[in-house]
């Protein structure tokens, strides 16, 4: 299996990769709470942008409406925990099958009727924004008002309950995110990974070679439903409250979707290096604003359109395959 994972990764990436997995093992403990916190919203944002990564970048499959199945994860666990005493390891099965059930009905009615395109990206926002209406009137999820976990002071970190302190969290984020990108390295050094990049490239043509593109659509978009609420598990647990405007709204689905196009779409390492690139720099910038008492309202937003048109006109591959060929780490889709 592991041989598997590290095949057609040269020795230099080896290297990367060990190097980088020793840095995030040791960051906990000469960070401080500050930086820890920042690093959980990397490695959050770099697992759900690898999960968006599966749709877009292996299939794609354009979803602009991905913040449904990180609401979707995190409302089920949250209220199997807070009503049934269900822990969220068990939780996070029920929220798994909700979300890739969800994701397979939105793929069935967009690959069965050929919705393609832009149409099936307008059609992923439609069914984000039922998913917001629809859960703002759920009361028995605290409807617009929004639904609270319970929070105890701790002696010791309660992993099975995802109750303990920010390091816990952070190893746990990392789990997830080292998880995320071994299993995409399998899947696209596997035929389901040829056969989503023939689709990608050309459909009519992969098509017209006997692949199904039906099915191994809709394994994508179920397999990246999937990986996405056990995103939206860790968010409930983490920040012990959830919003329907909160977790659902498209902004949230545009910042997913951020930082695979700034590190390099259909990459491995562009999520976590696009996601390092935004959350970095826009705390950078907000400890800046603050240290100069300026308060600019949509700083956030603006930052993140002006990175994206840098991008896109400077490195429309993304960052990730520029630095990986200046340095001669890997090929064009690690």
């Amino acid at each position: 299996m592991i041989a598997r994972m590290l095949d057609g990764v040269p020795g230099r990436g080896l290297a990367v990769l060990a190097g980088l997995l020793a840095v995030l093992l040791a960051a906990p403990w000469v960070a401080n709470d500050y930086v820890l916190t920042v690093l959980i919203i990397v490695l959050y944002s770099a697992y759900t942008g690898q999960a968006w990564n599966v749709m877009m970048g292996f299939a794609g499959q354009l979803s602009l409406g991905h913040a449904i199945y990180v609401g979707l994860g995190g409302y089920a666990a949250a209220a199997l925990y807070v009503h049934f005493g269900v822990a969220p390891w068990l939780g996070l099965v029920a929220a798994v099958a909700i979300a890739a059930a969800c994701g397979a009905v939105i793929g069935f009615l967009a690959f069965r009727f050929g919705v393609g395109g832009v149409y099936f990206a307008i059609l992923t926002i439609a069914f984000a924004e039922f998913a917001r209406i629809g859960f703002d009137h759920f009361r028995w999820v605290g409807a617009s008002s929004g639904f609270f976990l319970p929070v105890a002071n701790y002696t010791r970190n309660d992993l099975w309950n995802l109750r303990g302190d920010p390091t816990m969290f952070y190893y746990v984020m990392l789990a997830l995110t080292v998880a995320a990108f071994a299993i995409c390295h399998v899947l696209l050094k596997s035929r389901i990974g040829y056969y989503w990049q023939a689709i990608r490239e050309d459909e009519v043509a992969a098509r017209s070679l006997g692949i199904d593109t039906f099915r191994y659509k809709m394994y994508a978009i179920v397999l990246s439903a999937g990986m996405t609420a056990v995103a939206g598990v860790f968010f409930a647990f983490y920040y012990n409250n959830l919003f329907p405007e909160q977790v659902f709204h498209i902004s949230r689905s545009i910042e997913m979707i951020l930082g695979p196009i700034i590190g390099g779409i259909g990459t491995l390492f562009g999520p976590l290096v696009g996601a390092l690139l935004l959350t970095g720099l826009s705390e950078a910038m907000q400890e800046l604003l603050t240290a100069l008492r300026l308060d600019v309202p949509g700083a956030k937003q603006v930052f993140y359109g002006l990175c994206l048109l840098v991008v896109v006109m400077a490195l429309p591959g993304g960052v990730w395959p520029w630095v990986a060929g200046k340095l001669g780490l890997t090929g064009p889709r690690s």
